[in-house]
């Protein structure tokens, strides 16, 4: 099958970001583990008395618990700081936080936005964890890849992200409606949407600064310009960013096994079943028995999804082409060829830091052949796999 790519053979400048934020998550995700006790639905609970909170990614920490502060925040800080959606009900569940009216206001019934978000026992445990992570992945990165390789990455990374609109989030969004990352997908459809090249003001100035987080930081930065280069895509396209670079990407008219989806596509089941329920909604793929009678249900594209997986092929070029004028056709072709540098062939580099901690639920799962070409965090606890 033929890649989505920007030339012969090239992967496509959103699925190389992709790969290394993702393998970067993981990295950190498994630290996370091995080091905060909690429970799974496949491995009970780690050792040790008292509740422990459900097992989550990183996505919850960027999204929420970093902004929890010892007094708490409120609802619509918490929004206001974030720039994105968070899980809150699944945070609360999972018992990192608690989301309740202001014992020291004075009305009544309080509006929700007006409720405080405190953090657990649990959820300062993870804080605890979670903070120094970022620098501690990093220095291991540096020691194994280079400082002048981890240099060479984020020095153009940080040429893009400084022209970005200064409203996007520091971190990728989970996933909406539709798997969509566009945060205005889901609106009425005579809302008029920003066009690629547009950038709103920035922000005003808060009243509390973010708890330590430097916009150099890796994941970051990665994030940043990932998420704008699936803004772009997304402005105009049938399908997410998500569908098309996971799992329109690997289909085709003949007919993929279910079965095969994670493995090629880097994507867990539960993500897979989600694309392939949206893409089947709208015509794009089918899902049935094997033509030759097999005993495995197989995937295909319809002719019209064969046309809107080429489309989304050319769609990646050409955003990548308009970011060649827009930012700068040195910085852009730095940043890809020290992604290139990276994720190597097929991503054999990476891998180095994916093995999971001795009794990890990653230890006891299939490993795909490939990570995602766009992470699908979804409200699942936000792995970038979407498991």
């Amino acid at each position: 099958m033929t890649d989505m790519g920007s030339g012969a053979g090239r992967p496509p400048l959103s699925a190389l970001l992709s790969q290394v934020l993702v393998a970067f998550i993981i990295e950190f995700d498994n630290e996370f583990e091995r080091q905060m006790p909690h429970r799974t639905s496949g491995h009970g609970r780690t050792q040790g008395r008292g509740a422990v909170p459900w097992l989550v990614s990183m996505a919850m920490w960027s999204t929420c618990l970093r902004f929890v502060g010892d007094g708490g925040i409120t609802v619509r800080e918490l929004a206001k700081r974030v720039r994105t959606g968070t899980n809150l009900a699944g945070m609360q569940r999972w018992g990192y936080i608690t989301v309740a009216p202001d014992p020291a206001g004075t009305r009544a019934k309080p509006p929700r936005s007006d409720w405080v978000v405190r953090a657990t026992t649990s959820g300062c445990r993870a804080q605890h964890v979670w903070q120094p992570l970022t620098g501690v992945i990093e220095e291991r990165w540096a020691a194994r890849f280079g400082t002048n390789t981890m240099a060479a990455l984020k020095e153009p990374l940080q040429v893009v992200s400084e022209q970005l609109d200064p409203a996007l989030p520091d971190c990728l969004p989970i996933l909406g409606h539709g798997l969509w990352s566009t945060p205005d997908r889901g609106r009425p459809a005579d809302h008029k949407r920003p066009g690629p090249g547009h950038r709103r003001p920035a922000p005003e100035p808060e009243q509390h600064k973010d708890p330590p987080q430097p916009r150099a930081d890796l994941p970051v930065l990665l994030s940043r310009v990932l998420l704008a280069f699936a803004v772009e895509f997304e402005h105009e396209s049938p399908v997410s960013l998500a569908i098309s670079a996971n799992v329109l990407r690997v289909l085709d008219e003949h007919g993929v096994r279910v079965r095969d989806l994670p493995g090629l596509s880097g994507v867990s089941k539960e993500g897979i079943s989600m694309a392939m329920g949206i893409l089947a909604t709208r015509g794009l793929a089918v899902c049935g028995p094997a033509p030759d009678g097999g005993r495995w249900q197989v995937a295909a594209l319809t002719p019209r999804g064969r046309s809107v997986q080429n489309k989304c092929r050319e769609r990646l070029t050409e955003t990548e082409r308009r970011w060649q004028a827009r930012f700068g056709g040195e910085a852009v072709t730095a940043l890809r060829e020290a992604l290139e540098r990276l994720v190597g062939d097929p991503g054999a580099r990476l891998a180095a830091g994916l093995e999971p901690p001795p009794g990890g639920w990653r230890a006891s799962v299939r490993r795909p052949g490939t990570l995602p070409q766009y992470p699908m965090v979804l409200h699942r606890g936000g792995f970038p796999d979407g498991s």
